[in-house]
């Protein structure tokens, strides 16, 4: 069986790491190198950054600061806010990213993915979406959570895999930023029904919902930032307690 990965997330604004809660309310939480560094000596699996208004200001992601981080850490890195064209991809590649993840972009031009899959291969597009349920309908939202669209999210989930995505990194809006735990339900729909990876984002407050996402949720990585960046679980104990609760990890 595969192990099952734990995936700090760096949320990128004006160069310092912000948390929020339901996508709003940004409060400073560091220095994304040092926190980097931090984590990739602890143990963590991977990481992700995530320039989170790199397409609302029309910017796009800071190489700088990807290739500073880069240099920091020995995990594989997954970087994203502001992709739009294949150019985009070949610089963060280039700056020191092992992987690309794309949202907006892709739900405005479907037909990214599967240039960016061709490009570079599948293991490296990562297509994020942004979820929340509205009237019991999920939809996917794009623009860092601010503007809806009328995609049904599985349905989204299923085009993005069929396009050539080699994983997708699904965020529940309405779990954001609550620790309350993660959204299980629909991670497990998602993941049941495709063949690459779910990363699920969204919620993590305590260690029993890391157990609970990747048993009832059936995601293959979990990704949290403020439980990790304000020191509330270290990573080598979420580890030791998932081994202990029969959760295959990397010790």
């Amino acid at each position: 069986m595969l192990t099952k990965r734990i995936i700090p997330c760096l949320d990128i604004k004006d160069g310092r790491t912000v948390k929020g809660v339901n996508f709003v309310q940004l409060r400073d939480a560091g220095d994304p190198v040092e926190l980097a560094k931090i984590y990739s000596d602890q143990g963590a699996d991977e990481l992700v950054f995530l320039d989170i208004t790199a397409t609302v200001d029309k910017r796009k992601t800071l190489a700088e600061l990807v290739t500073k981080v880069a240099k920091a850490i020995n995990i594989p890195f997954t970087v994203g806010g502001g992709v739009s064209t294949v150019e985009d991809v070949k610089v963060l590649l280039n700056a020191g990213a092992d992987k690309i993840s794309i949202n907006s972009a892709a739900v405005k031009q479907p037909g990214l993915i599967n240039d960016m899959a061709l490009e570079f291969g599948s293991q490296c597009i990562v297509v994020a979406i942004d979820t929340r349920n509205v009237d019991g309908i999920d939809f996917v939202h794009t623009h860092g959570g601010r503007k809806p669209t009328l995609l049904k999210t599985q349905e989204w989930a299923k085009e993005v895999c069929e396009r050539g995505a080699g994983e997708i990194l699904l965020t529940s809006m309405d779990h954001d930023g609550t620790k309350s735990g993660f959204a299980n339900e629909i991670t497990a729909e998602i993941s049941y029904m495709l063949s690459i990876p779910v990363i699920a984002s969204g919620g993590a407050g305590s260690m029993p919902h890391f157990r609970d996402v990747f048993t009832f949720g059936k995601a293959d990585a979990a990704l949290a930032a403020s439980i990790f960046h304000f020191k509330e679980i270290p990573i080598p104990e979420l580890k030791n307690y998932l081994g202990q609760e029969g959760v295959p990890v990397r010790i």
